[in-house]
């Protein structure tokens, strides 16, 4: 247990890594550590451990190519396709492309900014998400350009007794919805047209390594809760991305090239930069997602696929595709 704002973990072990965190609850830097070689057992475990508990863990100046970050991903999980809906990089399809403008980032002048604008958890609207994500950063602006993550396990015990014991037993609809404007949307709209997305999940979801209840409420994909009229369900959300985004509960990272960002997508919300469209410099990252399973509630019934098929893996996704 990390008990120090400095402190070797496996300290009676060899080789040893330093996790350094950076706020009360979430996100702490990892030490020590080479991710261009295959991490040795105790510190895979260390690292590990480190992941669960902080939620989102950054390693300073690896340096990976796209070979290497599947590598590494691979010691954690299985990687997927890059990504369901937008596609991966060629030749590399467990790998997705952060670029500066990425057909995701199409027509944001239009949208309507609330204070948890962009706030999401990865792929939300496929029964089984990612159950973790890990991002490379390649070109980095001098400045600007930061992301954050929120803590959604303290935010639902953030929660007063009363409004926790509200919330528990519901159940919320994620999906992709097309944009608006058709001409700027096109290419975004078409795309969700062919990989149509929509789950039921629980609102309150156990985390299945460490038990913790998880406020699940990505703001970005949940479009309505089950059981409450749209006013009732509107206004809830809202209260509840609100709450989510409070700035205790995050952590915001300034990126440097070669950082990685490592974060459990299930117990976590984060919020890409908007300020890196105001100006003129690139920004490039390459994000891994690994094969997650269906979140499953307090009363144990798991999420709900409503439209579309679970986020394979890159190889079984392939396979998939040349069979059509």
């Amino acid at each position: 247990m990390v008990s120090s704002p400095r402190q070797s973990v496996g300290a009676n072990t060899r080789p040893a890594i330093e996790v350094i965190p950076l706020t009360l609850h979430i996100g702490a830097e990892i030490r020590g550590v080479d991710l261009t070689e295959p991490l040795p057992p105790d510190q895979l475990r260390q690292v590990r451990e480190a992941f669960l508990k902080w939620k989102v863990i950054f390693f300073r100046g690896q340096h990976l190519d796209h070979a290497r970050h599947v590598a590494m991903a691979r010691q954690f999980g299985e990687p997927t396709i890059g990504h369901a809906v937008f596609g991966h990089v060629e030749g590399y399809p467990e790998i997705y492309s952060v670029a500066k403008n990425r057909t995701a980032n199409e027509n944001r002048t239009a949208m309507m900014v609330t204070p948890w604008s962009g706030w999401h958890t990865d792929i939300t609207a496929a029964v089984n998400p990612p159950c973790a994500s890990i991002l490379r950063g390649v070109t980095i602006p001098p400045y600007g350009g930061d992301t954050f993550w929120t803590n959604l396990a303290a935010a639902y015990t953030g929660l007063s007794p009363t409004m926790r014991g509200f919330v528990d037993g519901l159940r919320a609809i994620h999906k992709y919805v097309p944009r608006e404007n058709p001409k700027a949307g096109s290419e975004y709209n078409e795309r969700i047209k062919r990989r149509a997305l929509a789950s039921e999940h629980p609102l309150i979801t156990v985390h299945a390594e460490t038990g913790e209840r998880v406020l699940f409420v990505s703001p970005s994909y949940v479009k309505e809760i089950v059981g409450l009229s749209p006013r009732e369900s509107q206004k809830m959300l809202e209260m509840i991305w609100e709450h989510v985004t409070r700035p205790e509960y995050t952590v915001r990272f300034k990126w440097n090239e070669g950082d990685i960002a490592f974060w459990d997508n299930r117990s976590t919300s984060h919020l890409a930069p908007t300020d890196i469209f105001q100006s003129d410099f690139d920004r490039q990252l390459y994000r891994i997602t690994l094969v997650g399973e269906p979140l499953v509630g307090i009363d144990g019934k798991p999420s709900r696929s409503i439209e579309g098929l679970p986020i394979l893996s890159a190889a079984e996704e392939l396979r998939m595709m040349a069979a059509e």
